[in-house]
């Protein structure tokens, strides 16, 4: 029986590795609910918050003297996730009308003062970024370097020539826009963007017969108008078409008592792509066969390793088991070496560890990030939380964690009973648990809000989301955690299989701490995770969509699998030397990782973000990734934790101890 299971479990394991791999496509669902327009429709551009790779500070849109529309700035509502990444979308006053070709005048700026000056230079020289958005959909702009064609988001705030002085500002700009025609049969449209769930009935769907926007691309160009002519003009007046200029004295210089003048063009172009595909386009830029070659490469060296790994620990413990059994039948009075070290250490292996509360709650809170991690990647994954719905994967992630306390609670008074072999003190664990990880992660996020406050940055949270938080936490979060002990403390205890000694068993001494192999045990599974992780920061830090949640599903079943290997295998190594104090060895195993992860962090600081300025924008990394590197810890310590508990178990509780 025992050799048709374990082919059997295999075969299980390699088919949702299969299952996973099926889901690296990435695939996603539209987004947003489909809107159809008829000729002659107004379509209204929205703009985010200016936003640099080399800085990391988003600031709004109308902090610099751009022009507003004539209703005023209204605020688009947002969601949690929205409000903590510090996007701020508002209106604009640039309008389309659907397939209506046209070049636009906007206004002309009253004449720059020294303050509008030095803020458009520094934004320039920042490398700073205009976001707009249409119909859900972000602008993209088109550049050529070194010959190959790259894609981006977004276009910039002006233009500094090599070796110059003087700054240009970009105040003309020639958009494209590519539609669809629908016809509105056989349609049935579900959306889950920011306008909220829709379908479209059969009643609707003559109604919603039309054209679909597909795509928004924009090129920019800086153009020097006389600013006599144009203030004669009124804003959404008809001019000529403009030919961006190639000689600089012909660009809009940024300098004081100048008057900038704005100016649009739109061209409606149709398009075979299909409004559910319309987002391939920002999906799948440059360097993506670079992604999957390296993405596979990893897996299947990792999974290769941890393969070998396994089937050496399974040989050697099974080795010693049968040979231990085969001595106890017999009753041999002499023993193997290496098998006396693992039973010597029988009544000190469940002895309490030091620091036993902390364990606990570090453990419940690693399930708690662990489950939440877990279920936003697979709902990712399966293409629940698309890039167009902004925000919606770090909304899903704090519901999930407020929702999880209860796990941290019920895993951290589960254990807490366990170790101390009562229930008392179980409110403490489940309070301490509720505001471990909250609490280190309020206080980075404290100093870090503080360092955006005194930038008067967008990214800062608003003290009115501040207490938003704090009502999540002590509200919800709180009292959840408080059941899951309730509920721990109602669970059926876990018994040792062993007796404890009253007298602990001195440790031999070592020729090296042994510290040092835990550290270095942090190396394997870093190894599953690397290169996720170099795209991970790329798409937080350079501003690129990150959407190959299915690889990233694979690396964390992957992740999983190596940490708790890992950890079992230096648990049992302790042990052949008769060091019984395992606990925290076992977690720190695996958990260590997340050392190497803050390690790569600098070092992706260093050689990746060479653009990266300031004391204030490196702060700001590093305390993010301080935060991750924490997060990471929690949850790979716990698997190693709770995999070397139970391999503890299992192997004292499968002899006969004498």
């Amino acid at each position: 029986m025992e050799l048709v299971t374990k082919p059997l479990m295999y075969w299980v394991f390699i088919s949702i590795i299969v299952f996973a791999a099926q889901l690296c496509n990435g695939f996603y669902l539209p987004g947003s609910y489909m809107h159809t327009y008829v000729n002659g429709d107004n379509i209204y551009a929205k703009v985010n918050s200016l936003t640099s790779i080399e800085t990391e500070l988003p600031f709004s849109y109308y902090s610099l003297p751009y022009c507003k529309p004539l209703g005023g700035i209204k605020k688009s509502a947002e969601n949690l996730g929205e409000l903590l990444m510090g996007d701020q979308i508002d209106n604009s006053p640039y309008r389309f009308q659907m397939n209506v070709n046209e070049s636009i005048y906007l206004c002309t700026t009253t004449p720059l003062n020294e303050h509008e000056v030095k803020l458009l230079k520094q934004r320039t020289r920042d490398l700073y970024q205009v976001n707009m958005i249409l119909d859900n959909l972000p602008v993209m702009r088109f550049a050529v370097q070194n010959g190959v064609k790259i894609q981006w988001t977004g276009f910039p705030v002006g233009y500094t020539p090599p070796g110059s002085n003087d700054d240009y500002i970009i105040n003309h700009l020639k958009f494209t826009i590519l539609v669809h025609e629908y016809e509105g049969s056989n349609a049935e449209i579900i959306g889950t963007g920011e306008e909220g769930l829709g379908v479209i009935s059969e009643s609707d769907k003559s109604k919603a017969s039309g054209y679909q926007i597909v795509g928004f691309q924009v090129s920019p160009c800086s153009v020097k108008y006389d600013p006599e002519v144009m203030t004669s003009l009124h804003m959404y007046d008809n001019i000529t078409s403009i030919s961006c200029p190639s000689e600089l004295d012909k660009y809009q210089v940024i300098k004081e008592q100048e008057r900038i003048s704005f100016t649009y063009e739109v061209e409606f172009v149709k398009s075979d792509i299909k409004w559910p595909s319309r987002w391939d386009a920002y999906l799948k830029m440059e360097g993506s066969k670079v992604h999957w070659f390296s993405i596979m490469n990893s897996l299947m060296v990792i999974f290769f390793l941890a393969g070998i790994v396994f089937v050496i620990f399974l040989r050697t413990v099974r080795r010693d088991l049968t040979r231990y059994e085969e001595l106890d039948k017999e009753a041999q009075a002499q023993m193997n070496e290496e098998l006396s070290g693992w039973k010597l250490v029988v009544g000190d292996v469940f002895r309490e560890p030091n620091c036993s509360k902390l364990l606990c709650v570090m453990v419940g809170d690693g399930v708690q990030i662990l489950g939440m991690g877990g279920v936003t990647i697979v709902f990712a994954a399966l293409g629940f939380m698309s890039p167009a719905s902004r925000g919606m994967l770090l909304t899903g992630m704090i519901l999930l964690f407020l929702i999880l306390g209860i796990a941290a609670g019920y895993v951290s008074v589960r254990l807490w009973s366990t170790i101390k072999g009562t229930t008392e003190g179980w409110r403490s664990i489940s309070w301490s648990a509720a505001c471990f990880f909250p609490g280190i992660a309020f206080i980075i996020l404290t100093v870090l809000n503080f360092i955006l406050w005194g930038s008067s940055s967008t990214g800062a949270i608003p003290i009115s989301l501040y207490f938003e938080l704090f009502f999540l936490w002590f509200c919800i979060s709180v009292p959840l955690t408080m059941i899951g002990g309730f509920m721990g403390t109602r669970a059926e205890a876990i018994e040792y299989p062993v007796r404890t000694n009253q007298i602990p068993r001195e440790i031999p001494a070592r020729k090296y701490p042994s510290w040092l192999l835990v550290l270095g045990a942090g190396t394997l599974p870093f190894g599953t995770l690397f290169i996720e992780l170099f795209f991970i920061l790329s798409s937080i830090w350079l501003g690129r969509f990150y959407y190959v949640f299915g690889f990233l599903l694979v690396v964390l079943l992957l992740l999983i699998i190596v940490c708790a290997e890992v950890s079992v295998v230096l648990t049992y190594m302790h042990l052949c030397v008769e060091d019984w104090q395992w606990w925290w060895k076992a977690f720190f195993a695996s958990g260590s990782v997340s050392l190497y992860v803050f390690l790569y962090s600098i070092n992706y600081l260093v050689f990746d973000l060479q653009s990266l300025s300031g004391p204030v924008s490196a702060t700001l990394y590093l305390g993010y990734s301080l935060l991750m590197a924490v997060a990471i810890m929690l949850a790979t310590g716990t698997v190693g934790f709770l995999t070397s508990f139970y391999f503890m178990h299992y192997l004292f509780s499968s002899v006969k101890i004498d």
